[in-house]
């Protein structure tokens, strides 16, 4: 059982950043890395003693926690015990990637931990994501995991196109049921946003190396620089494989036409990062730079925030990062989002931590350029946001217009749904309203055979809903194929996203 006194003899302590002036100089792991493995263990053990094992564990409620189920109260008293191996299996039981969950998912399981009900009296929530980082990196240091190639093969062929964590968890869990699974990808590296899209920092693209050769020796197959519809037709596609799971993504960029949009300097956000990422790669220096600029990120989100990190690193002269939104109080407050709801508080990222201002409850009017057609200014006005009755949001200026200056602009205000082109043309498929693919119960388009997983089919979410959605969805298409399976489906399409900002 749980120990009933850890979190009352135990102060909650998170991983601990390398110094801002260092990690900035760099693209290497904002955290630590230990000079004493075993103290950094025996530190996160102590960690998991917090946990009370609950009668009803929150954490791992789909509707509030953890979307995957994970069994956070049994690998938690694993680690106590020192039970690593025995963690490592019950971790990876519901979830096929902790290691990218564990560096960036935010953590609803945090905030639905019963710890979290009153903070000043229990310190805290326990520290559920150090821990599940922490079990799958030694899990990786230990020789703990391995290949998991299945028993017998079904003859069967299914198609994943797309290849972020949607998919994979798909793919991965197609394969271990036995099918032969190919993999499509556009970009010519695996990973979708997990390589492209979040920044080096934040994500180590060695560990998802390291988990694609996992899959590959599985018996997984992957096809790079593959854009489906165009470089492989839609027939074609059908005709090779019994079942196809799109995990397509939504990176559809919502834009804002405002006058001085065109001007050169002035970019969506995944011009910035996809470039920046593909640096790390060794591709070549980035075209899209802000070393010596001063910066504006339109957009307080998480995106926003990776293009605030990617900018320090690249040398900006200043950064800013605009929101329309009210600031957010530093405590939850529990008429607007109650436990164990995510809680509608002030975040601050690492990014956050390194520099840069934030400006609130302020909208760009437009932009302004010299005679080459740079952008050099910025014009604001501060703002209201109006939630009309249909539940539109309207932002209107409530004060006089003012300028900041700007060289470099970056978009980061969210994205509008799956591209349309030859794939979805193919497939018969129109985006609903939400600019996502619907799907029955069992994942299935209207496209017979062809299942949706992921931001597809949710809109653009979080790493572990995805997760979550692949492995479901895998279970479905397992279904479809043999009649019958044995695969886990943690969610059901119906689920609501999370709102988390």
């Amino acid at each position: 059982m749980a120990d009933p006194r850890g979190f009352l003899e135990v102060s909650k302590k998170e991983a601990r950043y390398r110094p801002v002036a260092e990690r900035i100089r760099d693209w290497g792991d904002v955290y630590e890395h230990a000079d004493n493995p075993i103290k950094v263990l025996s530190e996160v053990s102590d960690q998991a003693r917090r946990c009370m094992d609950c009668g009803i564990p929150f954490c791992h409620s789909g509707t509030a926690g953890c979307p995957l189920g994970n069994l956070i109260p049994e690998w938690n008293d694993l680690v106590r015990r020192g039970r690593w191996d025995a963690a490592s299996e019950r971790l990876h039981a519901t979830n096929n990637f902790p290691e990218f969950t564990g560096m960036v998912c935010p953590a609803p399981c945090e905030a639905a931990c019963v710890l979290s009900i009153s903070e000043n009296t229990t310190g805290g929530s326990v520290t559920i994501k150090r821990i599940e980082k922490t079990i799958a990196h030694e899990s990786w240091a230990e020789g703990i995991i391995g290949p998991e190639p299945p028993a017998l093969k079904t003859g069967k062929s299914v198609a994943v196109v797309g290849s972020g964590p949607g998919g994979l968890a798909a793919a991965q869990q197609l394969t271990r049921a036995g099918h032969d699974v190919t993999v499509y990808e556009r970009d010519d590296r695996l990973g979708g946003l997990l390589r492209y899209g979040i920044p080096e920092y934040k994500l180590q693209k060695s560990d998802i190396d390291r988990r694609i050769a996992q899959m590959r020796a599985e018996g997984t197959e992957f096809v790079t620089s593959c854009n489906v519809g165009t470089d492989l037709s839609v027939a074609e596609l059908r005709e090779r494989h019994d079942a196809v799971v799109l995990a397509i993504g939504a990176m559809a960029a919502r834009d804002n036409p405002v006058p001085g949009r065109d001007l050169n300097g002035v970019h969506l956000a995944m011009e910035h990062l996809v470039p920046a990422n593909r640096e790390c790669e060794g591709d070549g220096e980035s075209p899209i730079t802000a070393k010596g600029k001063h910066v504006v990120i339109i957009g307080g989100g998480d995106t926003g925030a990776d293009c605030l990190g990617t900018a320090h690193r690249q040398g900006a002269a200043s950064v800013v990062q605009l929101d329309y939104n009210p600031e957010l109080p530093s405590d939850r407050d529990d008429t607007r989002s109650p436990w164990p709801t995510w809680p509608l508080v002030m975040r601050t990222s690492s990014a956050h931590a390194e520099g840069g201002e934030r400006k609130y409850q302020v909208a760009v009017q437009r932009f302004v350029g010299d005679e080459h057609g740079n952008v050099t200014t910025m014009v604001l006005a501060e703002v209201a946001v109006i939630r009309e009755s249909d539940g539109r949001r309207v932002i209107t200026p409530v004060s006089e217009e003012f300028e900041i200056p700007c060289e470099l602009a970056l978009f980061a205000i969210g994205f509008e749904g799956v591209e349309r082109g030859p794939l979805l043309d193919g497939l018969e498929l129109a985006p609903n309203g939400r600019g996502a693919l619907s799907c029955g119960s069992d994942w299935q388009t209207d496209a017979d055979g062809v299942f949706v997983c992921g931001d597809a089919h949710r809109g653009a979410s979080l790493v572990v809903w995805a997760i979550a959605e692949g492995r479901s969805a895998a279970r479905s298409v397992d279904e479809y194929l043999m009649g019958a399976s044995d695969l886990p489906s943690p969610v059901r399409p119906a689920a609501l996203p999370l709102s988390v900002r």
